[in-house]
C-alpha cells in the first residue's frame, strides 16, 4: 500500500511537470519547473513514507508492551513489601497466564542476597542494597523504586499508650526503659519484639526512629514475619514492635504510635511530618529477564497505581519535595 501511494505521488509530480513544460515560454524555464516539481513531490512522498513507517512501527511497539509474557518470575526479600507484591503477582497472573509468579519473604537482606547470587530474579528491599551488600555484588544489580513504605511503632491496644516522643522511643528499644510507667503508661514489664539483622524494616526503623542508635535483641521474641510480630503485640499487654503500614490497613487489634505527636500516615509521610518511612525497591541482577522487566512494570504503571495506597504504600511521586530533602541529607 505504502509504495502504491508513493508511485501515485511521483506521477501526479509528472503529468505537473509535463503541464509546466507545455506553458513554458522558453525550455531553460520549462526544465526548472518540472526540476522543481519534481524535486518538491519527491520530498512529499518521502516524508509520507516515513511517516507511515514511523506509525506503523509505534504500533508494533505498542503491541510488544502490551503482549502476554511467559515464563517464571522468582521473587524474595522484604516482609513489609510483601503483601504488595503478592497482590501484583495474582494480577499479574490473570493479565498473563502463561507466567508463574513466585514471591516470598525472608527479610531485606535475604532478598538482595539471593538475587545478587542468581537464586532468585528480584530482590525486594526496604534499604539500598549497598546498605546490606559489599560493593561489588551492590555494583551489580539494578535498583527499581517501585513505592514508598511508612513504618509505624505498635503496641497492646489495652496498654492506653498512643503517642511517645522519639527520646522516649530510643529510651525504649535500647532497654534503657524497662517499664511503661517510665513513660506515662501503666506499671507494666515492656517486652520487646524484635526484628533480625537481616529486616530492611529493622534498618529503616533504627535509622529514622531511633536516629541510628542500635536496637536491644530479644532473641526469644525476634521475628521477620509481621503477622506473628502483630499477634505476639496483640497477646501481650507491655509488647511493643513495629510494622509497615500496610500491615495496619485492615488490622485493628493492635495501637498504632505516634513520634512526637505526628500519627503514621500517608498524608503525614508524604508532607514529611511523619519521619519514619523510606523506598519500597526491586533490584535485578543486571536488566533482569523479560519476564521479571515485565512484572516490575506492571507493579510501577498506571493499572496498578490504585492499588498502593488502598494497601498502605505511598506513590513516590507524590512524596512532598520537604520529605525527599529531609532523607537524601541523612
Amino acid at each position: 500500500m505504502k509504495n502504491r501511494k508513493v508511485v501515485s505521488v511521483l506521477a501526479a509530480a509528472m503529468m505537473a511537470a509535463g503541464m509546466l513544460a507545455g506553458c513554458g515560454s522558453s525550455s531553460s524555464s520549462t526544465s526548472a519547473s518540472t526540476t522543481a516539481a519534481t524535486t518538491a513531490a519527491t520530498e512529499a512522498a518521502s516524508t509520507e513514507a516515513a511517516a507511515e513507517t514511523a506509525s506503523t512501527e509505534a504500533a508494533a511497539d505498542t503491541a510488544s508492551s502490551t503482549a502476554p509474557v511467559s515464563g517464571e518470575v522468582t521473587a524474595a526479600g522484604s516482609s513489609a513489601l510483601l503483601p504488595l507484591a503478592q497482590a501484583a503477582a495474582e494480577k499479574f497472573m490473570e493479565a498473563n497466564p502463561d507466567c508463574v509468579v513466585t514471591v516470598n519473604g525472608g527479610g531485606s537482606g535475604e532478598g538482595l542476597k539471593q538475587v545478587a547470587d542468581g537464586s532468585v530474579d528480584i530482590g525486594n528491599s526496604d534499604v539500598f542494597a549497598e546498605e546490606k551488600l559489599d560493593a561489588d555484588s551492590a555494583a551489580k544489580l539494578v535498583d527499581h523504586e517501585v513505592c514508598t513504605i511508612t513504618m509505624a511503632p505498635v503496641v497492646n491496644k489495652d496498654l492506653g499508650v498512643t503517642n511517645l516522643t522519639t527520646d522516649q522511643l530510643i529510651s525504649i528499644f535500647t532497654g534503657k526503659t524497662t517499664n511503661w510507667s517510665e513513660v506515662g503508661g501503666p506499671d507494666e514489664d515492656i517486652l520487646l519484639v524484635t526484628r533480625p539483622s537481616s529486616s530492611g524494616t529493622r534498618t529503616l526503623f533504627k535509622t529514622w526512629a531511633l536516629n541510628g542508635e542500635e536496637e536491644a535483641s530479644n532473641a526469644s521474641l525476634e521475628t521477620d514475619d509481621s503477622g506473628t510480630l502483630l499477634q505476639t503485640v496483640e497477646q501481650n499487654k507491655g509488647a511493643i514492635g513495629y510494622v509497615a503500614l500496610s500491615y495496619l490497613v485492615n488490622d485493628d487489634n493492635v495501637q498504632a504510635v505516634s513520634i512526637d505527636g505526628v500519627e503514621p500516615t500517608l498524608e503525614n509521610t508524604y508532607s514529611g511530618d511523619y519521619k519514619v518511612w523510606g523506598y519500597e525497591h526491586m533490584y535485578t541482577n543486571g536488566d533482569g529477564s523479560e519476564a521479571a522487566q515485565a512484572f516490575i512494570n506492571y507493579m510501577m504503571g498506571d493499572d496498578f497505581a490504585s492499588d498502593l495506597e488502598s494497601m498502605g504504600y505511598g506513590v513516590t511521586s507524590k512524596m512532598s519535595d520537604a520529605a525527599v530533602s529531609a532523607h537524601a541529607a541523612q
